[in-house]
């Protein structure tokens, strides 16, 4: 296995995140950048492979989404944060990837068969949807990362991106690592009904939410199916609001919920509001920053322009040797 010293990885521009989008990716992202070089960037292009009609959104997204990342505590001083579309050099690389790989591969993908039954509301019948790996793949090998932080079911996309990495260095000498996947922890954050967390269900507690909105939320949360009444006793081991206490809560409460609740000593009413304390308390210093990011919106500005001048320099870099492998002329952009 080769060593790892250099990590990228990407979301899509979609506004404010939640505790799931937290717990799933970005907590593993502070976390790595204090161990390798880091490049995170916001997927603009790959948004548009689905919400190709919505575009105009996508800036103030965006800018929303850089504020969240900066909350939590990645650090331009740490990693490289830059916006896909300000570098240019993904699109060629995309395009000739595109030259050389196989569409069955593409075809094959399994989020990409998922999606089409899953987004049936939306046409997807497009070119950029099917051949949007090839695109990942061009994000991640242009940086010659050796890692990629996915969640188990994305491993099937940096495979593929093995695939076209060591499909390029055959045909014109080794150029690309092939980049290996850190597999990130599953989150055990559920949304507001027990679904998986997400913006489109309407049960995500996000990370720009106010302590009002925080504790009307998990006044709603679906707590064990099982206990209909106050006297019943409950299952913490089923039950969505104990995993936040898990969470959130000093581990001296979760040890007396923990038997309380089996018992039919606490309700869920007065659960949740113990809960949604520490959760409040738990997310005000991400708040903080997050008021001080909104009072002068030139710093998010200035991270982007910087963040994408860094990553266009080893992009450039990357494209010369590509363009020499290819016999390309050099480009005088």
């Amino acid at each position: 296995m080769t060593e790892i010293r250099r990590v990228l990885s990407g979301m899509r521009p979609t506004g404010r995140l939640h505790l799931g989008n937290y717990h799933g990716a970005l907590a593993n992202w502070v976390d790595l950048q204090d161990r390798y070089e880091c490049f995170f960037f916001v997927a603009d292009w790959h948004a548009l492979t689905s919400d190709y009609e919505n575009p105009k959104s996508i800036p103030e997204f965006i800018r929303e989404m850089l504020i969240d990342w900066l909350s939590v505590g990645l650090s331009p001083e740490r990693s490289t944060l830059f916006v896909q579309s300000l570098v240019k050099e993904h699109a060629e690389l995309f395009l000739l990837l595109s030259m050389i790989t196989p569409v069955p591969w593409l075809e094959r993908n399994p989020t990409y068969k998922d999606q089409i039954v899953q987004l049936e509301n939306k046409d997807l019948s497009t070119f950029g949807f099917l051949g949007y790996p090839v695109l990942q793949a061009a994000d991640i090998i242009i940086y010659k990362a050796d890692a990629v932080p996915v969640g188990i079911d994305q491993v099937p996309h940096i495979e593929i991106t093995r695939e076209i990495a060591r499909r390029f260095n055959f045909l014109y000498g080794n150029v690309f690592p092939e980049p290996q996947a850190i597999l990130t922890p599953s989150s055990k954050i559920l949304g507001l009904d027990r679904r998986k967390m997400s913006k489109s269900y309407n049960n995500a507690i996000f990370l720009a939410d106010s302590p009002e909105e925080i504790a009307a939320k998990v006044s709603t949360m679906v707590t064990d199916p099982n206990r209909a009444r106050r006297k019943d006793p409950g299952n913490p081991d089923i039950c969505n609001v104990f995993e936040f206490h898990r969470l959130y809560s000093p581990a001296a409460v979760v040890a007396e919920i923990d038997p309380a609740c089996r018992k039919a000593e606490i309700g869920c009413v007065e659960c949740k509001k113990r809960m949604a304390e520490y959760l409040i308390s738990a997310l005000e210093p991400i708040r903080e920053k997050r008021r001080a990011l909104e009072a002068d919106p030139n710093v998010v500005s200035d991270i982007i322009v910087e963040g994408s001048r860094k990553a266009r320099i080893v992009a450039a870099s990357t494209m010369e040797e590509v363009r020499s492998a290819l016999g390309l002329k050099r480009s005088n952009a």
